[in-house]
């Protein structure tokens, strides 16, 4: 069972597959029967988990395991009080109240230059806000921060979990070590899975 972690650089989608004129994760990740554990947006950076196993992919994607992702997020704007609060108690968007979130202001984290660079107006300040959710809905990152006037002008996955991006520089990807508590809730799932099922046959009517 293969775990890896890769640090997906910006522009590239979260596929093997040709995708026009783009890079793909073919371009950096050279193992085979590897598959992505979840997606994350074309213009999008960090934390891409991949493996070879099914039912972990599974245990990582499963919205009933609740396993919460951490994403620092560069806005445009200041992130007041009022707005921070309203991020962390749900946004309406058009499908529906998000879930509540850990959100708050933090300092600028140390990261690569992105390419191409953000596009910055001298006039607006930016600011960083670290963001955890514990769903996954189509670009809810940044659709909940513009909801509250803060378009998103960065956005780095940074933690999955148990796992983190650490120190993983762009394009390059490192194998993880699987927490034995999940280990162990796999073994019991396959074990499920695999156990025969009783034969109940059905009875027929008695004949009159």
């Amino acid at each position: 069972m293969k775990l890896l972690a890769f640090n997906k650089p910006y522009g590239v989608p979260t596929q093997f597959r040709a995708h026009g004129e783009d890079r793909t994760l073919k371009d950096f990740i050279s193992l085979a029967r590897v598959y992505p554990a979840g997606r994350l947006d074309k213009d999008s950076e960090g934390l891409v988990l991949l493996t070879d196993c099914g039912a972990l992919q599974h245990r990582i994607t499963d919205p009933r395991h609740k396993m919460p992702k951490t994403y620092w997020v560069q806005v445009e704007g200041e992130p007041n009080p009022a707005a921070i609060q309203q991020l962390q108690q749900g946004i309406l968007l058009k499908e529906g109240m998000t879930q509540p979130a850990q959100v708050k202001h933090i300092d600028p984290p140390r990261l690569w230059e992105r390419v191409p660079p953000i596009r910055v107006r001298q006039s607006i300040p930016t600011h960083w806000l670290e963001v955890t959710l514990h769903e996954g809905r189509n670009r809810q990152v940044r659709r909940m921060t513009a909801a509250v006037g803060l378009p998103t002008l960065r956005l780095v996955r940074h933690r999955i979990g148990p796992w983190t991006l650490a120190d993983i520089p762009p394009g390059d990807w490192c194998e993880l070590p699987i927490p034995d508590v999940i280990q162990t809730t796999l073994s019991h799932a396959v074990m499920a899975k695999s156990r025969p099922q009783p034969n109940r046959q059905r009875r027929g009517k008695p004949s009159s």
